[in-house]
């Protein structure tokens, strides 16, 4: 489905509308196919591509080491501490984005992540890529995190630790049907189902 940019002063036409209801609009007869369930707890589905999740609490109350957790069963396809995944061989990659932390507070994270994946703490990983943004202004942030979103291949997951520092328009965009791999929805939808997003 094609879009333009959403502009909320703008209305929308009448066949823009129709486009997207027949998209948006749910049948009871309809048949829907499952999507892939690619994170779990203790056996429950937690994720699955293209859906959202949010991992949300006080501060200082462990967020980041669950979602390190989650990050670290995805980067194995296995079990980590009680979250196991099964990412698609060509969705392997995950894209973890922290806008809070400094470089070496982020660095600490990366390592936990991969010592919890069992994975060495002295090489890459090809899977895991991490990007430090504090020092960048939200707007910047959103550009790149709209350029990786469409250029890097093969992301299955993506984690952003501090979205509430990205611009309220990114977010608003980044939640708002058709989202494909961009934040600025200029992708057809059926991207969709080819990120998860944590």
């Amino acid at each position: 489905m094609e879009t333009r940019n959403y502009n909320p002063n703008e209305p929308m036409t009448k066949n823009e509308f129709r486009v997207i209801w027949q998209s948006i609009h749910l049948k009871v007869t309809d048949e829907y196919t499952v999507p892939p369930e690619t994170l779990r707890v203790n056996g429950s589905t937690i994720g699955t591509l293209g859906n959202f999740s949010a991992s949300t609490g006080k501060a200082k109350s462990k967020k980041t080491f669950n979602v390190s957790a989650i990050v670290a069963a995805a980067l194995t396809n296995r079990e980590v501490l009680c979250y196991s995944a099964s990412f698609p061989e060509d969705k392997r990659k995950v894209l973890y984005i922290d806008t809070e932390q400094s470089k070496f507070h982020c660095q600490k994270v990366m390592k936990r992540i991969l010592q919890l994946a069992e994975l060495p703490t002295d090489a890459d990983c090809p899977y895991l890529l991490f990007v430090a943004m504090r020092e960048l202004s939200p707007e910047k942030r959103r550009m790149i995190i709209d350029y990786m979103l469409s250029n890097i291949d093969g992301i299955g997951l993506v984690v952003i630790d501090g979205i509430r520092d990205l611009p309220s328009t990114s977010v608003v965009t980044l939640c708002s049907p058709p989202f494909g791999n961009t934040l600025t929805m200029k992708s057809p939808a059926d991207q969709v189902n080819q990120l998860g997003y944590l």
